[in-house]
Protein backbone atom coordinates (compact mmCIF):
# COMPACT_ATOMS: atom_id res chain seq x y z
CA UNK A 1 0.00 0.00 0.00
CA UNK A 2 1.36 3.31 -0.96
CA UNK A 3 2.49 5.49 1.87
CA UNK A 4 0.65 8.99 1.70
CA UNK A 5 -1.00 8.95 -1.44
CA UNK A 6 -2.47 11.83 -3.26
CA UNK A 7 -4.12 12.58 -6.19
CA UNK A 8 -3.04 14.83 -8.83
CA UNK A 9 -4.97 16.67 -11.82
CA UNK A 10 -3.31 17.37 -14.48
CA UNK A 11 -4.03 21.27 -13.25
CA UNK A 12 -2.65 20.05 -10.16
CA UNK A 13 1.12 18.37 -11.21
CA UNK A 14 1.55 22.34 -13.41
CA UNK A 15 1.24 23.89 -9.92
CA UNK A 16 3.34 21.35 -8.38
CA UNK A 17 6.08 21.65 -11.12
CA UNK A 18 5.77 25.46 -11.05
CA UNK A 19 6.36 25.51 -7.01
CA UNK A 20 8.79 23.52 -7.06
CA UNK A 21 10.66 25.10 -9.91
CA UNK A 22 11.02 27.87 -7.47
CA UNK A 23 11.72 26.59 -4.61
CA UNK A 24 14.55 24.86 -6.19
CA UNK A 25 16.39 27.85 -7.29
CA UNK A 26 15.60 28.97 -3.65
CA UNK A 27 17.34 26.08 -2.63
CA UNK A 28 20.20 26.87 -4.99
CA UNK A 29 20.50 30.16 -3.42
CA UNK A 30 20.58 28.51 0.05
CA UNK A 31 23.07 26.20 -1.19
CA UNK A 32 25.23 29.42 -2.09
CA UNK A 33 24.60 31.07 1.25
CA UNK A 34 26.03 27.75 3.30
CA UNK A 35 28.84 27.41 0.64
CA UNK A 36 29.54 31.58 1.86
CA UNK A 37 29.02 30.68 5.47
CA UNK A 38 31.35 27.93 5.23
CA UNK A 39 34.09 30.04 3.19
CA UNK A 40 33.60 32.39 6.29
CA UNK A 41 34.28 30.54 9.26
CA UNK A 42 37.18 28.57 7.27
CA UNK A 43 38.57 32.25 7.02
CA UNK A 44 38.29 33.29 10.50
CA UNK A 45 39.59 29.96 11.68
CA UNK A 46 42.48 30.31 9.50
CA UNK A 47 43.21 33.60 10.57
CA UNK A 48 43.98 32.60 14.30
CA UNK A 49 45.82 29.65 13.41
CA UNK A 50 48.94 30.27 14.74
CA UNK A 51 47.15 30.18 18.11
CA UNK A 52 45.91 26.81 17.72
CA UNK A 53 47.17 23.61 18.03
CA UNK A 54 45.14 21.52 15.70
CA UNK A 55 42.53 21.53 13.41
CA UNK A 56 40.04 19.35 14.28
CA UNK A 57 37.19 22.05 14.15
CA UNK A 58 37.93 22.82 10.08
CA UNK A 59 35.51 20.04 9.63
CA UNK A 60 32.86 22.13 10.35
CA UNK A 61 33.65 24.53 7.54
CA UNK A 62 34.62 21.91 5.29
CA UNK A 63 31.45 20.15 5.27
CA UNK A 64 29.85 23.57 4.71
CA UNK A 65 31.50 24.05 2.09
CA UNK A 66 31.38 20.83 0.49
CA UNK A 67 27.43 20.88 0.54
CA UNK A 68 26.97 24.31 -0.35
CA UNK A 69 28.18 23.04 -3.77
CA UNK A 70 26.61 20.16 -3.59
CA UNK A 71 23.48 21.65 -3.02
CA UNK A 72 23.81 23.69 -5.69
CA UNK A 73 24.37 21.17 -7.82
CA UNK A 74 21.32 19.12 -7.12
CA UNK A 75 18.92 21.78 -6.51
CA UNK A 76 19.45 22.57 -10.04
CA UNK A 77 19.14 19.25 -11.25
CA UNK A 78 15.66 19.57 -9.74
CA UNK A 79 14.96 22.63 -11.55
CA UNK A 80 15.34 20.95 -15.22
CA UNK A 81 13.35 17.68 -14.05
CA UNK A 82 10.35 20.41 -13.23
CA UNK A 83 10.79 21.93 -16.53
CA UNK A 84 10.53 18.47 -18.33
CA UNK A 85 8.10 17.03 -16.14
CA UNK A 86 5.47 17.91 -18.22
CA UNK A 87 6.85 16.74 -20.85
CA UNK A 88 6.54 13.20 -22.29
CA UNK A 89 8.83 12.98 -24.26
CA UNK A 90 11.57 14.26 -21.94
CA UNK A 91 10.58 13.19 -18.42
CA UNK A 92 11.77 9.20 -18.47
CA UNK A 93 15.35 10.33 -19.32
CA UNK A 94 15.15 11.33 -15.72
CA UNK A 95 13.99 8.42 -14.30
CA UNK A 96 17.39 6.34 -13.58
CA UNK A 97 18.60 9.56 -12.48
CA UNK A 98 16.24 10.54 -10.14
CA UNK A 99 16.91 6.97 -7.76
CA UNK A 100 20.74 8.79 -6.98
CA UNK A 101 19.21 12.56 -6.78
CA UNK A 102 17.34 11.19 -4.24
CA UNK A 103 20.18 9.23 -2.12
CA UNK A 104 22.10 12.37 -2.74
CA UNK A 105 19.38 14.99 -1.38
CA UNK A 106 18.70 12.88 1.76
CA UNK A 107 22.64 13.01 2.57
CA UNK A 108 23.36 16.19 2.14
CA UNK A 109 20.34 16.93 4.76
CA UNK A 110 22.20 14.25 7.07
CA UNK A 111 25.24 16.40 6.52
CA UNK A 112 23.47 19.63 7.41
CA UNK A 113 22.12 18.19 10.53
CA UNK A 114 25.76 16.76 11.42
CA UNK A 115 27.36 20.03 11.02
CA UNK A 116 24.92 21.46 13.54
CA UNK A 117 25.86 19.07 16.32
CA UNK A 118 29.22 19.15 15.41
CA UNK A 119 29.50 22.86 15.93
CA UNK A 120 28.19 22.13 19.55
CA UNK A 121 30.33 18.54 19.87
CA UNK A 122 33.43 20.02 19.22
CA UNK A 123 33.71 23.04 21.58
CA UNK A 124 35.85 21.04 24.05
CA UNK A 125 38.52 20.37 21.05
CA UNK A 126 38.49 24.16 20.40
CA UNK A 127 38.99 25.03 23.40
CA UNK A 128 42.27 22.65 24.11
CA UNK A 129 43.13 23.72 20.70
CA UNK A 130 43.48 27.12 21.96
CA UNK A 131 45.05 26.39 25.05
CA UNK A 132 47.89 24.55 23.69
CA UNK A 133 48.28 27.76 20.86
CA UNK A 134 47.90 30.23 23.38
CA UNK A 135 50.53 28.60 25.80
CA UNK A 136 52.82 28.33 22.95
CA UNK A 137 52.03 31.93 21.40
CA UNK A 138 52.90 33.60 24.19
CA UNK A 139 56.10 31.15 25.04
CA UNK A 140 57.60 32.01 21.81
CA UNK A 141 56.43 36.13 21.65
CA UNK A 142 59.68 37.60 22.02
CA UNK A 143 61.21 35.31 19.20
CA UNK A 144 61.37 38.13 16.98
CA UNK A 145 64.44 36.55 14.93
CA UNK A 146 63.69 33.15 14.51
CA UNK A 147 62.63 31.93 11.17
CA UNK A 148 58.92 30.69 11.79
CA UNK A 149 58.23 32.79 14.83
CA UNK A 150 58.85 36.12 13.47
CA UNK A 151 55.66 37.13 13.46
CA UNK A 152 54.19 35.43 16.94
CA UNK A 153 54.31 39.05 18.46
CA UNK A 154 52.36 40.72 16.33
CA UNK A 155 49.78 38.00 15.88
CA UNK A 156 49.16 38.34 20.14
CA UNK A 157 49.45 41.93 20.15
CA UNK A 158 46.49 41.82 17.17
CA UNK A 159 44.61 39.16 19.41
CA UNK A 160 44.61 40.67 22.57
CA UNK A 161 43.91 44.19 21.29
CA UNK A 162 41.26 43.03 18.85
CA UNK A 163 38.98 40.83 21.47
CA UNK A 164 40.32 42.88 24.38
CA UNK A 165 41.71 39.84 25.77
CA UNK A 166 45.02 39.53 28.27
CA UNK A 167 47.55 36.53 27.95
CA UNK A 168 45.72 32.26 28.05
CA UNK A 169 43.39 32.54 31.29
CA UNK A 170 44.39 35.92 32.22
CA UNK A 171 47.22 38.77 32.68
CA UNK A 172 49.01 36.53 35.08
CA UNK A 173 50.06 34.15 32.41
CA UNK A 174 52.80 36.71 31.17
CA UNK A 175 54.27 36.64 34.67
CA UNK A 176 55.46 32.75 33.63
CA UNK A 177 57.56 33.04 30.91
CA UNK A 178 60.28 35.28 29.14
CA UNK A 179 58.46 37.80 26.76
CA UNK A 180 61.20 39.94 26.46
CA UNK A 181 64.17 39.16 23.63
CA UNK A 182 67.71 38.79 25.24
CA UNK A 183 68.68 41.05 22.96
CA UNK A 184 66.74 43.59 24.34
CA UNK A 185 68.22 43.34 27.87
CA UNK A 186 71.39 45.07 29.77
CA UNK A 187 73.14 42.01 31.02
CA UNK A 188 75.59 44.72 32.90
CA UNK A 189 72.51 45.67 34.85
CA UNK A 190 72.04 44.30 38.63
CA UNK A 191 68.60 44.10 38.25
CA UNK A 192 68.80 41.80 35.23
CA UNK A 193 71.57 40.04 36.56
CA UNK A 194 69.41 39.26 39.98
CA UNK A 195 66.38 38.06 38.40
CA UNK A 196 68.29 35.80 35.60
CA UNK A 197 69.83 34.37 38.55
CA UNK A 198 66.91 33.92 40.92
CA UNK A 199 65.28 31.54 38.06
CA UNK A 200 66.11 28.08 38.01
CA UNK A 201 66.16 28.05 34.10
CA UNK A 202 67.88 31.57 33.59
CA UNK A 203 64.88 33.56 32.30
CA UNK A 204 64.25 36.79 32.99
CA UNK A 205 60.86 37.16 34.67
CA UNK A 206 58.96 39.93 35.27
CA UNK A 207 55.34 40.92 36.79
CA UNK A 208 54.69 42.50 33.83
CA UNK A 209 52.58 42.43 30.65
CA UNK A 210 52.96 43.42 27.16
CA UNK A 211 51.68 47.04 26.02
CA UNK A 212 48.46 45.63 24.14
CA UNK A 213 46.99 44.26 27.25
CA UNK A 214 46.43 47.60 28.61
CA UNK A 215 43.16 48.95 28.58
CA UNK A 216 41.77 51.91 26.59
CA UNK A 217 39.12 52.36 29.32
CA UNK A 218 41.47 53.33 32.18
CA UNK A 219 41.63 56.44 33.46
CA UNK A 220 45.13 55.98 34.54
CA UNK A 221 48.23 56.04 32.21
CA UNK A 222 48.78 52.11 31.57
CA UNK A 223 50.81 50.08 34.56
CA UNK A 224 53.04 47.29 32.47
CA UNK A 225 55.74 46.45 35.34
CA UNK A 226 55.51 45.37 38.67
CA UNK A 227 51.88 44.82 38.48
CA UNK A 228 52.11 42.72 42.32
CA UNK A 229 53.41 45.65 44.01
CA UNK A 230 51.04 48.30 45.53
CA UNK A 231 54.12 50.35 46.52
CA UNK A 232 56.27 50.34 43.15
CA UNK A 233 53.36 53.24 41.59
CA UNK A 234 51.29 55.84 43.39
CA UNK A 235 47.69 55.17 44.46
CA UNK A 236 47.79 51.87 42.88
CA UNK A 237 46.15 48.83 44.90
CA UNK A 238 47.40 45.46 43.08
CA UNK A 239 44.35 43.67 44.32
CA UNK A 240 41.31 46.42 43.55
CA UNK A 241 42.87 47.92 40.02
CA UNK A 242 40.75 46.22 37.15
CA UNK A 243 40.69 48.61 34.47
CA UNK A 244 44.46 48.89 34.21
CA UNK A 245 44.21 45.95 32.43
CA UNK A 246 41.89 43.46 30.48
CA UNK A 247 40.41 40.80 32.67
CA UNK A 248 39.69 38.33 30.34
CA UNK A 249 41.93 35.47 29.31
CA UNK A 250 42.47 35.07 25.09
CA UNK A 251 41.27 31.44 25.00
CA UNK A 252 38.21 32.32 26.71
CA UNK A 253 37.51 35.04 24.81
CA UNK A 254 38.41 33.37 21.48
CA UNK A 255 36.15 30.59 22.59
CA UNK A 256 33.25 33.00 22.96
CA UNK A 257 33.41 34.53 19.15
CA UNK A 258 33.90 31.50 17.75
CA UNK A 259 30.91 29.44 19.61
CA UNK A 260 29.06 32.56 19.05
CA UNK A 261 29.59 31.99 15.68
CA UNK A 262 28.77 28.70 15.27
CA UNK A 263 25.62 28.47 17.04
CA UNK A 264 24.38 31.89 14.91
CA UNK A 265 24.92 29.53 11.93
CA UNK A 266 22.39 26.86 13.40
CA UNK A 267 18.65 28.75 12.67
CA UNK A 268 20.17 29.42 9.17
CA UNK A 269 21.36 25.62 9.02
CA UNK A 270 18.06 24.39 9.92
CA UNK A 271 16.03 26.56 7.87
CA UNK A 272 18.23 25.13 4.47
CA UNK A 273 17.34 21.38 6.05
CA UNK A 274 13.31 22.07 5.72
CA UNK A 275 13.75 23.73 2.54
CA UNK A 276 16.02 20.80 1.35
CA UNK A 277 13.66 18.44 2.32
CA UNK A 278 10.62 20.00 0.97
CA UNK A 279 12.27 20.07 -2.48
CA UNK A 280 13.13 15.92 -1.95
CA UNK A 281 9.24 15.38 -0.56
CA UNK A 282 7.60 17.71 -3.71
CA UNK A 283 10.03 16.17 -6.02
CA UNK A 284 9.14 12.77 -5.31
CA UNK A 285 5.17 13.59 -5.40
CA UNK A 286 5.69 14.92 -8.87
CA UNK A 287 8.00 12.27 -9.60
CA UNK A 288 5.27 9.39 -9.28
CA UNK A 289 2.28 11.10 -10.25
CA UNK A 290 3.85 11.86 -13.46
CA UNK A 291 5.00 8.51 -13.95
CA UNK A 292 1.25 7.35 -12.77
CA UNK A 293 -0.21 9.77 -15.58
CA UNK A 294 2.49 8.27 -18.04
CA UNK A 295 1.42 4.53 -17.11
CA UNK A 296 -1.93 5.43 -18.03
CA UNK A 297 -1.04 7.06 -21.43
CA UNK A 298 -3.13 9.59 -20.26
CA UNK A 299 -0.52 12.37 -19.66
CA UNK A 300 -3.66 14.95 -18.95
CA UNK A 301 -5.49 11.92 -16.98
CA UNK A 302 -5.75 12.37 -12.93
CA UNK A 303 -2.89 10.36 -11.35
CA UNK A 304 -1.74 9.19 -8.38
CA UNK A 305 1.45 10.66 -6.23
CA UNK A 306 2.88 8.81 -3.11
CA UNK A 307 6.16 9.01 -1.22
CA UNK A 308 6.98 5.33 -0.78
CA UNK A 309 4.96 2.96 -2.94
CA UNK A 310 4.87 0.58 -0.40
CA UNK A 311 4.97 0.74 3.73
CA UNK A 312 8.01 1.62 5.11
CA UNK A 313 9.30 -1.96 6.27
CA UNK A 314 8.59 -3.33 3.03
CA UNK A 315 10.24 -0.78 1.71
CA UNK A 316 13.32 -1.38 3.77
CA UNK A 317 12.85 -4.96 3.10
CA UNK A 318 12.85 -4.20 -0.96
CA UNK A 319 16.08 -2.34 -0.51
CA UNK A 320 17.80 -4.75 1.50
CA UNK A 321 17.26 -7.23 -1.04
CA UNK A 322 18.26 -5.12 -3.62
CA UNK A 323 21.46 -4.62 -1.87
CA UNK A 324 22.13 -8.31 -1.04
CA UNK A 325 21.48 -9.00 -4.47
CA UNK A 326 23.98 -6.45 -5.78
CA UNK A 327 26.52 -8.54 -3.58
CA UNK A 328 26.18 -11.31 -4.51
CA UNK A 329 26.30 -10.79 -8.52
CA UNK A 330 29.23 -9.16 -7.84
CA UNK A 331 30.54 -12.12 -5.57
CA UNK A 332 29.46 -14.49 -8.76
CA UNK A 333 31.51 -11.97 -11.29
CA UNK A 334 34.48 -12.01 -9.49
CA UNK A 335 34.48 -15.79 -8.73
CA UNK A 336 34.40 -16.47 -12.82
CA UNK A 337 36.92 -13.59 -13.33
CA UNK A 338 38.64 -16.07 -10.85
CA UNK A 339 38.07 -19.56 -12.69
CA UNK A 340 37.87 -18.00 -16.31
CA UNK A 341 42.00 -18.17 -16.90
CA UNK A 342 41.78 -22.26 -15.85
CA UNK A 343 39.18 -22.90 -17.84
CA UNK A 344 40.48 -21.30 -20.99
CA UNK A 345 44.16 -23.30 -20.34
CA UNK A 346 41.48 -26.61 -20.20
CA UNK A 347 39.45 -25.75 -23.06
CA UNK A 348 43.11 -25.32 -25.32
CA UNK A 349 44.13 -28.69 -23.67
CA UNK A 350 41.34 -30.29 -24.83
CA UNK A 351 41.48 -28.46 -28.54
CA UNK A 352 44.92 -29.33 -28.66
CA UNK A 353 44.22 -33.46 -28.07
CA UNK A 354 41.03 -32.85 -30.10
CA UNK A 355 43.67 -31.79 -33.69
CA UNK A 356 46.24 -34.70 -32.97
CA UNK A 357 43.49 -37.26 -32.38
CA UNK A 358 41.99 -36.25 -35.70
CA UNK A 359 45.06 -36.03 -37.56
CA UNK A 360 45.93 -39.12 -39.93
CA UNK A 361 48.97 -41.16 -39.01
CA UNK A 362 51.89 -41.42 -41.31
CA UNK A 363 51.93 -44.50 -43.19
CA UNK A 364 55.24 -46.95 -42.33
Amino acid sequence: MALLKMKFTQQRRVRLAQGLWLLSWLAVMCGAFIFCLGVYLKTELLRRAEVMDNTEIHVVPNILMMVGLASIGTNWVASRVCQDSLDASRFPRWKVLLLAWFAVAALLCCLLIAVVVLSYALQGRLEESLKVGLRNGIRFYKDTDVPGRCFQKETIDHLQMEFRCCGNNNFKDWFEVQWVSNRYLDFTSKDVKDRIRSNVDGRFLLDGVPFSCCNPASPRPCLQYHLTDSRAHYNYEYQSEELNLYSRGCRQALIDYYMDLMNSTGPGVLSVILIQMSVLLSLRYLQTAVEGAMALENPEGESEGYLLEKDVKQTFEDCKAKVLDMLKLAQVDAAAAEVSPGAADAEKTVDNTTEKAASPTPAS
